[in-house]
Formats: structure tokens, sequence, C-alpha cells
């Protein structure tokens, strides 16, 4: 229903439209007056009391700004409100000049909070503040708001015609003349010159992004690697480090029990792996290793208004935390995929042209997730020089539209040997495809139900990719006693094998970073022993060292079973071991629950899940309240409640679980469901500093501005609790 009133006493006749529609188109509206000077704009406004907001919509006129009337005490919040976030302009909520002042539990609370500060202060493209006299030519739309020229111009130069606050339309278009080629620095006055003059001196490919021009046949215009300064003695420092094997990953063996008696053979014993990476205050020490990383995101017609300001303020929350010796390149896919910019080394003038690149997306088309996926793997696979670590993040809210035709796209094929993180939005993505994409490619799945954490979720994961301690590491397990035999290993998503005399076995782990743990379970035979112990395995571990690119090689003690005549008392399974038995079950009746889903039986699948948290619950770690075993009940108990019908199974089941066994199978934390209270079983120390960064982002004034300091230690992050 919509209501027209109008207010005609010694002021300008004005249109007020009132929605109870949550989702009203956005829209201007030109006041009924010729005096008057102002257009003005609501986004989705809910009903409200005239004499109660007349203060606050004349507060929205003067800002000129499109703004968010809350409702008072005394109103109901209608039902649409709780499944729409607030909306405000894209330039908006992109700037940190809109973000809100501490952390609270809920995101939507924050973004409420969030009021636009006048387009007159502050520049809504390079977010600094605009002042007469500094150089730089100021260009005012016909809509009265004002930017930088050379902003707006690059702007213009990424295909945008409208208003990036107000998203007008706009008749007259600011073209870029060669001479405002340089971009604008958020320094002080003081240092601007300098900052200019170093800028100047570098090469024209290091200074402008790929804005507007036709992109290369291969993209080998990735910015050359930063050339570290080595001090005196720090390359010998480091060679030494790696001569004297000081260890970059820590490794324990956990038998299922401590002593079996001489004439008891067993058959499939488990024994648990427990390896842990450096802490993050070792890797400070040493600097840790640059990244290069492709963001590949979604702009489809389905990404616009909230959803596509959300993800551009997290991409700037991403370029600010990046360092100088990182690079970054966007590919931007709707119908089709273009790159927005070389991998570019995100120092001063890399974060703000990406910043500029960012902003200037808008939503429309369809969804060619195929096209983006391969055009991120050409960036990696075409450039010249590759920092140590590399990445791609995939993020979408839809499914791939091109590839109707063909339900299993070779995703393989086109795939780097490079880990994709993939973040599905809302109730409609692709969640199977997401999932199996970075299934392969050996990276994680998220589950994104509210766009409203997507920036956490992706400071979690950027607070992971910047802390990677060793790469390619491989664990050799092998027996001790010749009549000792392997006969199975448990190791998730990672790849092993054992051998054929089952002699000994392997498992592949990748990339860990800094605190991150892994736990496999080997299944051995242990034969009738007359002597007062028996030797069961010893493992080696070999990794590369990000930043010495060397390998080490280092080797475990033997694992040895007391084997006395007779045990008086059946011992206790060791609470660790019990923990990661329920980790791999809880895996297996995920898997099931899914294909029994899949298959249209849900109440097959809810008692699937039901089975094992009986089985569950009757465990040691379980009854001793341990606090992995308690998530992961609660996780499970979740999942059951989206299983309830098929629409909430299509709608988030589906999606929830295959998280859950992405985060499970990988030992890695992904984000699921409404909020960042998942399971943080996997969350190591610097994904919990980076997620309290994105939690705590301040308030601060245009003139005190300061960019967020790169992740380079983790000295101070806290320690897991």
């Amino acid at each position: 229903m919509n209501v027209t009133t109008k207010q005609t006493v010694n002021s300008p006749l004005i249109l007020i439209i009132i929605s109870t529609n949550s989702h009203f188109p956005l829209g201007f509206f030109k006041p009924l007056s010729e005096s008057s000077h102002f257009w003005f704009h609501f986004l989705g406004v809910h009903c409200f009391k005239m004499v109660s907001k007349w203060k606050k919509m004349k507060l929205a006129l003067s800002l000129n700004l499109c703004t968010y009337l809350p409702r008072t005490l005394e109103e109901e919040p209608p039902s649409s409100a709780l499944n729409s976030a607030e909306r405000l302009s894209d330039a908006a909520l992109l700037s940190p000049l809109n973000w809100p002042m501490t952390p609270t539990p809920s995101y939507r609370t924050r973004l409420s909070r969030s009021i636009s500060k006048s387009s007159k202060q502050t520049c809504s493209i390079c977010l600094t503040k605009m002042k007469e006299g500094c150089g730089h030519a100021i260009f005012t739309a016909e809509c009265s708001h004002m930017f930088h020229f050379h902003c707006i111009a690059s702007n213009v130069k990424h295909g945008n015609h409208v208003c990036p606050v107000c998203r007008a339309q706009w008749k007259e278009i600011p073209i870029q003349k060669p001479s405002l080629d340089l971009p604008y620095y958020p320094f002080d006055r003081s240092n601007n010159d300098a900052a200019i003059r170093l800028i100047r001196c570098l090469p024209p490919s290091q200074r402008a992004v790929n804005q507007g021009h036709p992109e290369p046949a291969i993209f080998d215009d990735d910015e050359r690697l930063e050339k570290q300064i080595v001090f005196a003695g720090e390359t010998d420092v480091l060679k030494k480090k790696n001569r004297d094997s000081v260890r970059m990953v820590d490794m324990e063996m956990y038998p299922e029990v401590s002593a079996v008696p001489q004439s008891k053979s067993c058959e499939n014993f488990d024994v648990l792996v427990h390896l842990k990476a450096v802490t993050g205050d070792q890797i400070s020490q040493y600097r840790r290793a640059p990244i290069d990383l492709v963001t590949v995101l979604d702009i489809s017609g389905s990404m616009g208004g909230t959803k596509l300001a959300l993800l551009k303020r997290a991409m700037g929350f991403v370029i600010q935390n990046l360092g100088s010796s990182d690079r970054l390149s966007v590919i931007a896919f709707s119908s089709t995929a273009r790159r927005l910019f070389p991998l570019t080394r995100m120092s001063d003038a890399g974060r703000q042209q990406a910043l500029q690149a960012v902003n200037s997306l808008v939503a429309n088309g369809g969804t060619n997730i195929v096209d983006g996926l391969r055009k991120g793997a050409k960036v990696m696979e075409d450039r010249r020089e590759r920092n140590s670590v590399a990445s791609i993040i995939l993020l979408s809210d839809g499914r791939d539209t091109y590839t109707t035709n063909h339900p299993d796209p070779s995703y393989k094929v086109m795939l780097p040997q490079i880990p994709v993180h993939s973040f599905g939005f809302g109730s409609d993505h692709d969640a199977s495809v997401m999932h199996s994409v970075s299934e392969f490619s050996g990276g994680t799945f998220s589950f994104i139900e509210s766009e409203s954490v997507i920036q956490d979720a992706l400071a979690q994961c950027i607070g992971g990719l910047l802390s990677v301690a060793v790469q390619e590491l491989r664990v050799e397990v092998e027996g001790v006693c010749p009549s000792v035999r392997l006969s199975s290993i448990k190791a998730g998503s990672y790849s092993s094998l054992v051998t054929g005399d089952g002699h000994s076995g392997l498992v592949d782990l990748g990339d860990l970073y800094a605190d991150e743990e892994r736990d496999f379970l080997v299944s051995i035979n242990i034969p009738v022993e007359e002597d007062g112990h028996t030797p069961l395995l010893k493992l080696r571990c070999l990794y590369i060292d990000p930043l010495t690119k060397e390998i080490t090689t280092v080797e475990s003690h033997v694992l040895q079973i007391r084997r006395p005549e007779y045990v008086a008392e059946e011992e206790v399974v060791p609470i660790e071991v019990v923990r990661q038995r329920n980790r791999f079950l809880a895996a297996e009746a995920m898997a099931q629950a899914r294909t029994l889903a899949e298959n249209g039986d849900l109440e097959a699948a809810v008692k699937a899940i039901e089975n094992f948290r009986l089985v569950l619950a009757e465990t040691v770690a379980a009854k001793s309240c341990d606090r992995f075993c308690v998530a992961l009940d609660s996780e499970l108990k979740e999942m059951q409640g989206r299983m309830r019908s098929s629409h909430v199974y299509e709608a988030s089941g589906r999606a929830y679980i295959l998280s859950g066994l992405s985060s499970h199978s990988w030992q890695r934390a992904t984000a699921r469901g409404y909020s960042m209270d998942f399971v943080q079983a996997y969350q190591t120390p610097s994904m919990a500093e980076m997620l309290r960064r994105s939690q705590a982002m301040l308030l601060v004034s245009p003139s005190h501005q300061r960019l967020i300091q790169p992740l380079l230690s983790f000295a101070s992050q806290p320690k897991p609790r």
C-alpha cells in the first residue's frame, strides 16, 4: 500500500512516498516546487509516523543521500525486516567513514547504525576528504554529489555512467584528461609532493590498472615482485635455521592403548598422528610469505543492491589488509568475465587503484561461473613471477546460467593446482558445484546465509592465507617391527596411500597456516609378541619453507607399546584418539545424510544423523564435556533442523552440510549460517585476529583516516583458550 502526502505550509511542496514493501525499487522524486533545489529518495522505507520521523527526514534531505529510518521503541518491527538487510548506497557502505563504532554480536545491528556522511566533505570513491587548494580538481555532478575529478573519471572508464552514491543517470559524463592520470593518495599534505614524485618514477604499467582497455591474450603483465631487502647476515640466519632443523612442524603419535598383552594380537589398532605448524610468534622472526591472490566476484543482476555494496566493503577490507609484497587481481563475472586489473602489489598506489576498480562494479547480467574461474586460473598460470603462496577466492550468489545443459562442467580441466576457497551467498547459489570446485582444488567451501557477514567470512579466510608456515607437507609412515602392517589411513580429504606390502604409507597435507593442526588415523595390526615391548611406527616429515624455498626433513621418535603378560584392567582410550574418531564418523554421517536427502528421503537423512548423535553421546569425550564434541553435537542438531522439509533443505540445508563437510574433512575453519558463531575448532590465532579487525572497524574523522596496517607479525595475537 502506498500513501501520498503533501506539506503546504510556508515551505516547498514535497512528495513523500511510504511503502510497506521492503523491496520498493530505488527511485528519485523531484520536489513539486521549482524553488526547491534538492532531490531525495528512500530505499524501501517502512511505515513510520510523520511527526516522530520529521526531524530524521529533514536530516536525510539535507545530506542528499540514501538513509534508513529506524523504528521507534513503540513500533512493532515488520515481518519483512527480519529477512532483509537495511539498504545503503554502495559508496557509503564501502567507505570506512560508515563502518561501525564498536563490535557487536549482530552484524545487522552495526549495519543499521551506519549513516552516510555528506558527499561534499568526502570523495565517496577514494574515501578521503576533499579540500580546496590541495591541487585536485573537484567534479560536481548533476545530482549535486561531489568527487575528485580523477576519481570519477576513473570510475567512468570502467563503464559507469551513474552516480556512485545515488545511482542517478548522468547526461554529462566527466572525461579523464591525460594530465590527470595520477590517482589521489590519502597522505598528509606535507608528504603529498614526495609521494607524487615517487609514483611518477614508476613505469606506466605499475601506475595504472586495466581501466576499460582490451584484455591481453596472455596475462603476463603481472607487476614485478618487490625486491626483498636482505639485511646483513639474514640469509645466513635463515640457512642456519634450516641446517639446525628448527622444526616448523611438531609431530606426536597417540596409540589406542599403551599396553597390549603378549599373547594377544590386534587388528585395526588405531594410532593417531598429530601435527601442528609453528606458532605465529616464530614466523614473525623471519617475516611471513607473500601471497598472490585472485578474487573471482559475481556481479550478476542478483547481486545488486545491498549484496554488491557489502561485497565492495568486504573487498575494501581485504585490500587494506594485504601487505606491499602481496599481489591482488580481481575478476568480475556476470554473463561474461573480465579482469579489472592484473596482479598488482598492494602498495599505497596499488591499494588506491584496487579500491577504485572494485567500487566501479555494477550488477547486471547472468551468472557465468565457468568463465570467471577460467579467467582467474589464467591469471595464475600466465604470471611471469610467482609469490610463494597463491590462492583463488570465488564468491557467488547464484547458479551458473551458462552451463545448464552441462550439469557437470569440466572444472577439473580449467582449475590450476591452486586452492580455490569458494563462498556461496544466500539460498540460490549452487552449493554442490562450489563445494566440488573447492574439494578438487584443495580449498574450502563456506556458506554465507546472510550477506551481512561477508566481510567477516573473508577476513577469517585472509587471516589464514597471510600466515602460511609450511608448504607441500608430506608425512611418511613406516612400520618399525617387520611383522607390523598398515591396513588403512584415514585422513579426510587429504590424499593418502598404503603400499602393497603394508610396510609403509604416506599422506599429502599441502600448506599449513601458523598454529594449524592436522590429524589422521593409521590402522595397523599388532602381532603376538613375547618381548616386553613392540616398536610400531616412526614418521618422516618433508615440507618446503615458504621463505627459503628449501626442503626440510624431520624424523620422529619410534612409537612403542608395552607388552606385559597380562593387563590388570582395560585401559581408557586417550581423548585425543576418541576426538578424531568422532570427527571422521561425523563426516561419514554427514555424507550419508546428504546422499539420502539428495534422493528425497529426508526422514532417513535425519535418522542417520540422529543415530550418530546417540553414539557420540556415549563416547568418553562427550561424557567429559569435551568442547569439540559439544560443538560437533550442536552442529549436527542444526543440520537436522535444516532437513525438516525439502524447501528448507534446498534453501540452506544442502549448503550448511557441505560447508560442515568441507571444514571437518580439511580440518580448516569455514563460515556457515547466519553469523560467525560456527564451529571454531579449527580457527587459528591469525584467523581470529583478522576476524577481530573486521568486527572492530572504528568510525574515524576523514582528516585522521588511516589504513589498517597489513598483517606482518603475529606476536601480539591472542592465544587460543
